[in-house]
């Protein structure tokens, strides 16, 4: 007797589902980082009160134990001919203390970019993609804000702020939900990808890309990415 179908269906998406594995890693620095150069705040009055010890560049965060942050961790390769619903739940993006938070972060094809000025000071939210269309928002209200998406992938895109030139963010932005960001600790986390052989590629700002390949089958799979200073 033959299943039906819708049964035969259910049984495949719930073998998928079972057999889904997630990718844990951190990402490390060999080599001694550069020095984080002090930020000059006293064109805007505002930042230097909110900072009274000093600001600093954040391009490198490197832990004690040698690891890295803000890293951007995607699959690259393995998910072609594959479609994924975008979220429709905004990513926020807060100018906070004269800075982007999160520097570095993933947002998916037309999904919503909530993005807030946190601060009692003049911001400036400037993308410029290559593949979406550019914007450049003024935000100079305490507690404004807009909404915008990118409606092609991208990897990566920066975000600056024409006000206060230290500002720097960016955005990866992937038509599909397989990505992470190295984080205080240096780690990251990629959840419930289904079986199958990928290329996984880490970005940062300064050191740039390299790519790992790595097989899904069913275990959780840890690997590690290493730039060199």
């Amino acid at each position: 007797m033959k299943k039906p179908l819708a049964v035969l269906i259910t049984a495949f998406f719930i073998q998928t589902i079972a057999s889904a594995a997630g990718i844990t890693g951190k990402v490390s620095l060999e080599g001694q980082p550069p020095v984080s150069e002090a930020i000059k705040l006293d064109a805007d009055p505002n930042c230097k009160m909110m900072h009274p010890d000093g600001l600093t560049a954040d391009q490198v965060l490197v832990n004690s134990d040698g690891t890295l942050q803000n890293a951007f961790i995607y699959v690259k390769e393995g998910l072609e001919g594959k479609t994924f619903e975008a979220p429709k739940e905004p990513v926020a993006f807060d100018q906070k203390g004269c800075q982007y938070h999160p520097k570095v972060f993933g947002i998916r094809v037309n999904q919503p970019l909530e993005i807030l000025n946190s601060d009692d000071t003049l911001h400036n939210v400037h993308a410029l993609p290559k593949n979406s269309k550019e914007f450049n928002l003024g935000m100079p209200i305490k507690g404004m804000k807009l909404k915008k998406t990118f409606d092609k992938p991208e990897v990566m895109i920066k975000i600056k702020c024409e006000v206060h030139p230290w500002m720097a963010a960016y955005a990866g932005v992937l038509d599909h939900p397989y990505f992470g960001v190295s984080g205080e600790d240096g780690s990251f986390q990629i959840k419930d990808l289904p079986p199958g052989n990928y290329v996984l590629e880490a970005w940062h700002e300064k050191y740039g890309a390299q790519t790992q390949a790595v097989t899904v089958a069913g275990e959780d799979q840890a690997v590690e990415f290493k730039f060199k200073a």
